[in-house]
């Protein structure tokens, strides 16, 4: 027996696989995109639309225009130069069929055709046409118009020749393989949120994107039209636009420094908010993580700032300078390079390594700041008294904080009294329940399983941080126990490493009070522990919205709804006479044999990862839905109450 076991497990030179051409994609396609998820779908598109911002950054390309088209799948089209027409003299077939069939073919490497380029690097185009059910392409190079289609990766179509054009530039079309993706229709908002950041980042290029799956009331497709004559500066009014605060100063502060090898451009503008968002990009890359090219501009950020105000006495001698956090809390701020040879830290390209970037940067944003400021002392004055106010509220936070850890409550072997923890201490394996309600929180300590779940009861609403300062947080009686019971600490002293629960779980009531609950905890969360999102450790809870029984039958044979379609969908099971349809109210109506049945066990339930798919758009939207402001937050509710649903009125 075991020598056939042995047998039947041979690893020789048999057993080594290697994978032709494009083959490797489509085995192994979350290693160039990421993933087969939506994410991964719409990467497809900003791969095509990369290679035509590499033709803009050349100076070759004026306009890009993307059409969703009603079978599934999408163009690109752009006016830059197109693709070589030529037999590649390496390879011995069509370039355009080098380009889009050869990994690790194109025109960034080195050379003439591109100075500066994001993109993937010579894979794009023909990762694209891996995952493809097909790809066509009309290629007009040098007045004559060539063609050719493949399908998943292999020439379905040879290429030709079709003859004499006056038109220049690539449209690309490719329908997104559904045996390589899980979802494979293509989100309008998704694409126009990435496509407006890129027109930001070239102005003046023109990105048009256009919907033709299916027309709008007035019988036109919808389309939008993004040109930003001034580029990052417009990228910054936008933000504040859509942050619906008031401005500390009416311009946006524009700075850039260019070499042969290097361009960086700052563009910052400062609002009466407490929350900053910048933004950093390499080669119109966004990187996420930051990066040399961030540290540089931090750095001499603070720099500058506390020299302005020790020179003119705006900050006294008995004071202590400024800290980062400081000079940037209500600052708004995109940061673009551009250089020949970027250095990127991960394969995600959220990172950028380049050391020189730190210094040019900084060189910039230290002498044209420290100009700007001298030649407009009103707004540098401005600016510092928000700092210092920044400053004060800091040191407040500091002191509120120590005198909060003095009484022990932020204290790791300091948990809240109403805490029914876990036997399990590997955070891998633990899950915390944030429960509404002391009844809930009640059915959720019976129901639970001991050995892995925790529970945290909440009662009343949770303080709205985005109106408030981090001194306030510190002495909220709705927010200390979460935060002792997370262990992490918030702010500037928050670790994940200290994390004690794996799985955040935000239980609630599916009624307005739940819905305002789960906002505000998600407010604190992004604004004070953001990692713990973006590395998806925060849940929604997926409570059923009905009880459906048929009359007359022994209590056990209920069925859930977590919708009015599976409602309505059970009652028709169920044969539709003598069926009882019950709403609950609140998760307190369960008993916690129920609850446990339908909402917390593991192998039932159904829980919603909070991912941030775009920070920026997340930002937005706590600012106008937490703000001050009363009218945009109205003109939100017009615009979206049609889309709203299970209203607890």
């Amino acid at each position: 027996m075991e020598q056939e076991q042995r047998e039947q497990h041979v690893y020789d030179e048999s057993q080594i696989q290697v994978l032709e051409g494009l083959e490797a994609v489509r085995k192994r396609p979350g290693m160039y995109i990421g993933s087969t998820s939506a994410r991964g779908l719409h990467h497809l598109v900003y791969e095509i639309v990369d290679n035509s911002i590499d033709e803009a950054l050349a100076g070759r390309c004026d306009r890009i225009e993307v059409i969703l088209l009603p079978d599934g799948s999408v163009s690109v089209r752009d006016d830059g130069r197109g693709i070589p027409s030529g037999i590649h003299p390496k390879m011995g077939i069509p370039t355009l069929e080098v380009v889009y069939t050869v990994l690790h073919a194109g025109g960034k490497f080195g050379g003439e055709g591109y100075k500066y380029s994001g993109g993937l690097h010579g894979v794009g185009a023909s990762v694209v046409n891996a995952l493809s059910e097909w790809v066509e392409i009309d290629n007009f190079h040098e007045g004559k118009e060539y063609t050719e289609r493949f399908e998943r990766g292999l020439v379905a179509r040879p290429f030709k020749e079709v003859g004499p054009t006056d038109q220049h530039g690539l449209y690309v079309r490719f329908k997104p393989d559904a045996e390589i993706f899980e979802e494979t229709v293509f989100d309008y908002e998704v694409l126009l949120k990435r496509l407006r950041e890129q027109a930001f980042l070239n102005g003046g290029v023109n990105i048009c994107l256009r919907d033709e799956r299916e027309k709008q009331e007035d019988g036109t497709y919808r389309e939008d039209d993004l040109c930003y004559e001034g580029g990052i500066k417009s990228f910054v009014e936008y933000i504040n636009e859509q942050k619906h605060c008031e401005l500390v100063h009416p311009e946006v502060i524009y700075m850039k420094a260019e070499n042969e090898n290097w361009v960086a451009e700052v563009a910052m503008q400062y609002n009466d908010s407490y929350n900053e968002a910048l933004l950093t990009f390499a080669n119109n890359i966004n990187t996420v993580e930051g990066g040399t090219h961030e540290i540089g501009f931090k750095t001499a950020l603070t720099k500058v700032f506390n020299d302005y105000g020790r020179k003119y006495n705006l900050i006294k001698d008995s004071e202590k300078n400024l800290g980062g956090e400081d000079v940037r809390e209500g600052l708004s701020a995109v940061v673009s390079v551009k250089l020949t040879e970027a250095q990127f830290e991960g394969q995600t390209k959220g990172k950028l390594g380049n050391s020189e970037m730190r210094t040019y940067v900084y060189n910039l944003v230290s002498e044209k700041l420290a100009e700007y400021l001298e030649e407009n002392p009103t707004v540098a004055r401005a600016i510092l008294e928000k700092a210092m106010a920044a400053y004060r509220a800091r040191e407040a936070a500091r002191k509120a904080r120590e005198a909060t850890r003095r009484k022990g409550l932020l204290e790791g072997s300091s948990l809240p009294g109403k805490l029914k923890d876990c036997q399990e201490r590997s955070a891998e394996l633990t899950e915390l329940y944030l429960v509404e309600g002391d009844s809930a929180g009640g059915s959720a300590i019976q129901g639970r399983n001991s050995r892995f779940q925790a529970i945290l009861p909440m009662r009343g609403k949770v303080l709205n941080v985005e109106k408030t300062r981090l001194d306030k947080v510190y002495s909220n009686q709705s927010l200390i126990p979460i935060i002792q019971a997370l262990g992490c600490g918030i702010g500037e002293e928050f670790d994940i490493a200290k994390l004690r629960y794996g799985k955040i779980i935000i239980m609630a009531d599916a009624d307005v009070d739940g819905s305002h609950i789960r906002v505000l905890l998600l407010t604190f969360f992004f604004r004070h522990m953001r990692k713990l999102i973006e590395d998806g450790h925060i849940y929604f809870a997926q409570p059923p919205l009905y009880k459906v029984y048929k009359k007359g039958t022994k209590a056990g044979n209920e069925r859930y709804a977590f919708s009015d379609e599976e409602r309505d969908r059970i009652i028709a099971e169920l044969g539709g006479v003598n069926v009882e349809a019950d709403r609950y109210k609140g998760l307190g109506e369960m008993d916690p044999e129920q609850l446990w049945e339908t909402t917390m066990d593991p192998a039932n339930r159904t829980v919603l990862r909070v991912t941030i798919e775009d920070a920026i758009a997340c930002d937005e939207t706590f600012s106008l839905l937490m703000g001050d402001k009363v009218e945009p937050r109205r003109v939100f509710i017009e615009q979206n109450a049609k889309f709203a649903e299970n209203l607890d009125i």
